[in-house]
């Protein structure tokens, strides 16, 4: 599944531009072999991962992305990762957009457990 910065370029929130293709996987896979490209792995639990899976039919196949809003909220869970300036610039380019609601960011949150430490952002950019 694309996640984190990728699905933000994806998604077209923010201005980060990948290096590496980013990719959630669950807890007790194992990570594939790929030596060639350049790829970044997050592990994710087993709740989390199956979580807002959007399916785009592109010309070359379908590609499994994160939706907007909880692609937004792992960038808050995974902020010591990506960085917290990245998952603000996320949420407010979200929010401006109108890419996902309060509502729907509010219980990826909740179920990501990250609602608090987003909270005051939410509120600063009503």
């Amino acid at each position: 599944m694309v996640c984190l910065l990728s699905a933000l370029s994806f998604h077209k929130l923010g201005t980060q531009l990948p290096s590496a293709v980013w990719l959630a996987l669950p807890f007790g896979a194992s990570y594939p072999r790929i030596r060639d490209l350049p790829i970044r792995f997050c592990k994710f639990s087993r709740l989390t991962h199956a979580l807002g899976v959007e399916e785009h039919h592109l010309s070359g196949g379908t590609v499994r992305v994160y939706s907007p809003a909880k692609t937004v909220v792992d960038c808050f869970k995974f902020r010591n990762q990506i960085g917290m300036d990245v998952a603000i610039e996320a949420l407010g380019d979200c929010l401006r957009k109108r890419r996902a609601t309060v509502t729907q960011l509010n219980e990826f949150a909740a179920a990501c457990r990250v609602a608090n430490v987003m909270r005051p952002y939410m509120e600063a950019m009503q």
